[in-house]
């Protein structure tokens, strides 16, 4: 999984959780920090990344992806610390980063690797 598609899941995953009761603070707390980050780093692109429509994932995520891109704020440690982060405290995921061998991301169902 790249830095992109994890932050990606991890919007995605904040905004899920945001949206039912049973949602902590804390995860609350996680996702407006990381759409925070972003829109620092995004600066003017923020708006039209960050707030798309998600129903449109295809569109969303391209748009995302560009702007992470261009902005660097997919190398960006402190962005995807914060998007591990936030993926770990919504319980969907498991993520075990390594930077040597790669980016592990887990739903207890199914795995996805990916080594660079």
């Amino acid at each position: 999984m790249t830095a992109i598609e994890l932050i990606a899941a991890a919007l995605a995953a904040g905004a899920g959780a945001g949206l039912t009761q049973t949602a902590s603070d804390t995860v609350r707390d996680a996702y407006a920090g990381l759409k925070d980050l972003l829109r620092r780093r995004l600066g003017d692109r923020a708006v039209p990344a960050l707030e798309a429509d998600e129903t449109e994932p295809g569109v969303w995520q391209a748009r995302l992806g560009d702007a992470l891109t261009s902005s660097g704020a997919a190398g960006d440690e402190q962005v995807v610390a914060a998007a591990r982060r936030l993926l770990d405290l919504t319980g969907k995921y498991q993520v075990d980063a390594r930077e040597a061998k790669g980016v592990q991301v887990g739903d207890h169902n199914t795995q996805t690797n990916t080594f660079h």
